[in-house]
């Protein structure tokens, strides 16, 4: 059986930490995936052979947080709100051009 794969992955760190040192998990992340994987949706970008929007567990960039990575490229982000994964989301995955200004060197 032929296995389709995906374009891109987009793994957002959902972490929480037990500890009380801050995580992505505190700042959003959860909310954050879920409005990717629904604007993924809305501009029919996601399935077999498209783009898949994953949970991750810590992506150990707690530093830069919170933060999401785009395979196959390896482009690591960083994001505030809704805005931000719109633009990650239409610039980078449907239209091939990664967002340098949230971009993070990881």
């Amino acid at each position: 059986m032929l296995s389709v794969g995906f374009t891109h992955h987009l793994f957002f760190c959902l972490n929480r930490r037990d500890d009380g040192r801050e995580c992505c998990a505190s700042r959003n992340a959860e909310a954050m995936q879920a409005h990717a994987k629904d604007r993924v949706k809305a501009l029919g970008l996601n399935g077999p052979g498209k783009v898949r929007v994953n949970k991750a567990g810590c992506l150990d960039r707690c530093e830069h947080g919170p933060v999401a990575v785009v395979y196959p490229e390896g482009v690591w982000y960083t994001y505030v709100d809704q805005t931000d994964i719109d633009e990650i989301v239409d610039s980078h995955l449907r239209d091939g051009v990664p967002v340098a200004r949230l971009r993070i060197d990881a």
